[in-house]
Formats: C-alpha cells, sequence, structure tokens
C-alpha cells in the first residue's frame, strides 16, 4: 500500500544503487572503449567518437539520477517478484539457441515467441508457436531474399528455393 509519497524511514533502495552502478559502469566501459579507438586527424573534431561519448554521457546522467532518487527515497515500493514469466521467456531464449541450428530460423524464433507470450499470459502454446513461426518466416524471408543476408535455414525455410 503505497500512497506515491516516499517514506523517510526506509533505507536507501538498494536495487536503485546496483542499477546506478551498473549504468555507471557501462558508461565507463564506453568511455574507455571509444578512447582506445584511433581516430585519423581529419576527424579529430567530429568523428566516429561523438555519439558514444554522448551515450556514456547520457548512462552517467541516468546513473547520478537513480542515486539521488534511491538516497531520497523517490521510487515507490516494489510488489512482490513473479519469477514465472521470467522463467518462460529464459527457456524461450534457451529453446530457440538449441533449435536454431536444427530446426532453422523460423521454428526457433516462433518457439520464442510462444514462449514469451505465454510469459505475458497470452494463449496456449499449441496456438502461438505456428503465430510466431509465421511472423518469423516472414522476417526470414525479408532478410534471406530480400536483402540477401545468412539466417539459420530449417525445414520450413528449405521449402523456398
Amino acid at each position: 500500500m503505497s500512497s506515491g509519497e516516499p517514506s523517510l524511514s526506509r533505507r536507501p533502495d538498494g536495487a536503485a544503487l546496483v542499477i546506478a552502478a551498473i549504468l555507471a559502469a557501462i558508461a565507463a566501459v564506453i568511455i574507455w572503449q571509444t578512447g582506445q579507438m584511433r581516430i585519423p586527424p581529419i576527424q579529430a573534431r567530429v568523428g566516429p567518437t561523438v555519439f558514444p561519448y554522448i551515450i556514456a554521457g547520457g548512462l552517467l546522467l541516468l546513473s547520478i539520477g537513480t542515486v539521488v532518487s534511491a538516497l531520497r527515497h523517490g521510487f515507490p515500493a516494489r510488489e512482490a517478484d513473479n519469477y514465472q514469466p521470467i522463467i518462460w521467456i529464459v527457456g524461450g531464449l534457451v529453446a530457440q539457441l538449441l533449435l536454431l541450428s536444427t530446426a532453422g530460423f523460423s521454428i526457433a524464433t516462433g518457439v520464442l515467441f510462444a514462449f514469451t507470450a505465454k510469459a505475458f499470459g497470452r494463449g496456449p502454446l499449441w496456438q502461438t508457436i505456428p503465430i510466431g513461426a509465421v511472423f518469423a518466416f516472414l522476417v526470414w524471408f525479408a532478410f534471406a531474399k530480400g536483402l540477401q543476408l545468412s539466417l539459420p535455414s530449417g525445414p520450413l525455410e528449405r521449402l523456398i528455393p
């Protein structure tokens, strides 16, 4: 039961501080890696390093804002975690990785789609796997035939010459 007002008796939000640390670490890696880039003198002012530095700066600002909000108790209390949807999505990712080389892109991604839909409380697997496979086949067709990019082929993809 949260009225949306911060509780001053709570400790700083530990999860928010962890998220802030992760954001700052990602920004640090981006800054470090961008600093390692060799840039021709002609591109010294506006070159390939500008946008990574902008992104790193944005991540640092988000990290600072998250720390401030965590210390001021600006985040509402969270509900208890429900791990079942997470397990469905991770299971779908694992299934896609295992099926990709044998069943092909369409079927493997259809399974991922169905597991993700199940995690969000939608339809039975027998219904969502074919729907996901059809959408994934359309993506495969656009990439493989339209853009000439290579995606893993399976029995469904081999039907198209």
